[in-house]
């Protein structure tokens, strides 16, 4: 299976669009494992046009083996994170006991279950676009993106996992009795060992996932020669719980239980991207430079438009008042325990400057 691109203007376009509908059972246990692709001879790619790569997972079910010895005394499915160490020198590495994404009524992954990602009518997608479009002038823009919002008249309410339709902006489905539908179940344990203290196990669970409306946009900047981009991360969840438990897993600390989750998070935009690099001694960079300040003069000392200079006032208003460079945290109800302490809300949150690097502490 090929495909050709081609360069024009320094603008790269897929020809052709390739949707991949995968029927895929996923369970990383040995011979549990199936899946079955079908090669699209020229003549039936030839039929399809248009641009990028669209990804449904049909009947998809996910989970990530034990850190627990298996019969023959093995562990070869655990996944850790190592290299990290303590303020006190003690070496640190995180095991990932079990990840998984299933269905809905997973009961926190002991029950998996089959679920869709995505639609055929809206699709993951990994697409070469225009940047013109949002405001990346000249530049073709890798965009990853999760499926998009619809007009609420034709989705879903995004936190609810009995919602129907009309209810809300999000596409992806809730499941029903006769339908799976594409809110999946995730979930993580880790085991984090800290010296020879290997005592704490953190568990993050979400039931009926969504992540609509989430994308990453990569480009090139020409002036400071590095990769740049947009992040949005949209999630949502009827309900987000947080606790710790011993090793064993059978005596847990207290649950922290977050009611109607939504988090809506923007890092970057159009002007303001965030900057990824690597400096001289390999630390990574993630950086949003400040916005541009508006010379002396252009800002009328009232701060109002007709004092000041209109186009440098017309672009500050647009700045500062452009819900898409925003983001929000709502939660619902925030518990833990038996302790209740009510909703929450963050809005209208703007990051004007970011600066994250990482540091070798090794002595």
């Amino acid at each position: 299976m090929s495909c050709r691109m081609k360069e024009q203007n320094m603008t790269l376009i897929f020809r052709r669009v390739i949707v991949l509908i995968v029927g895929a059972w996923l369970n990383f246990y040995p011979g549990q494992g199936r899946a079955e692709l079908e090669r699209m001879d020229d003549a039936e790619l030839s039929e399809v046009d248009g641009a990028g790569l669209g990804v449904v997972l049909e009947g998809f079910k996910f989970s990530h083996g034990t850190d627990v010895p298996d019969a023959n005394g093995e562990q070869a499915r655990i996944f850790k994170i190592g290299g990290i160490t303590s303020t006190d020198g003690r070496e640190v590495d995180i095991t990932v006991n079990h990840l998984y994404i299933s269905g809905s009524g997973s009961n926190y992954g002991e029950n998996l279950s089959p679920v869709n990602l995505g639609r055929l009518i809206n699709p993951y997608r990994i697409d070469v676009v225009d940047g013109n479009t949002f405001g990346v002038k000249g530049k073709a823009v890798l965009e990853f993106a999760a499926p998009a919002m619809v007009d609420s008249a034709q989705g879903f309410n995004c936190t609810s996992a009995s919602a129907v339709v009309g209810s809300g902006p999000c596409s992806s489905r809730p499941a029903t009795v006769d339908y799976i539908g594409e809110r999946p179940d995730i979930g993580l344990q880790m085991n984090v060992r800290v010296g020879d203290d290997r005592s704490a196990n953190i568990n993050i669970h979400a039931v009926s996932a969504v992540i609509d409306g989430s994308y990453l946009r990569l480009w090139g900047d020409n002036d400071r020669r590095q990769m740049v981009g947009q992040f949005k991360l949209n999630f949502y969840s009827p309900e987000l719980s947080i606790h710790a438990c011993d090793q064993s897993g059978e005596t847990c600390g207290s649950r922290v239980l977050l009611k109607d989750f939504a988090l809506e998070l923007a890092i970057g935009n159009e002007l303001q991207p965030v900057f990824f690099d690597v400096d001289g001694a390999g630390n990574f960079v993630v950086e949003v430079a400040a916005i541009q300040q508006p010379a002396t003069g252009d800002i009328g000392a009232d701060g109002l438009r007709e004092s000041s200079n209109a186009a440098t006032w017309d672009f500050y208003e647009s700045y500062y008042t452009n819900p898409d460079y925003r983001s929000n945290l709502r939660i619902g109800n925030f518990r833990v325990s038996d302790r209740d302490f009510g909703s929450m809300r963050v809005e209208g949150m703007l990051i004007q400057h970011l600066d994250i690097r990482t540091r070798d502490l090794a002595p």
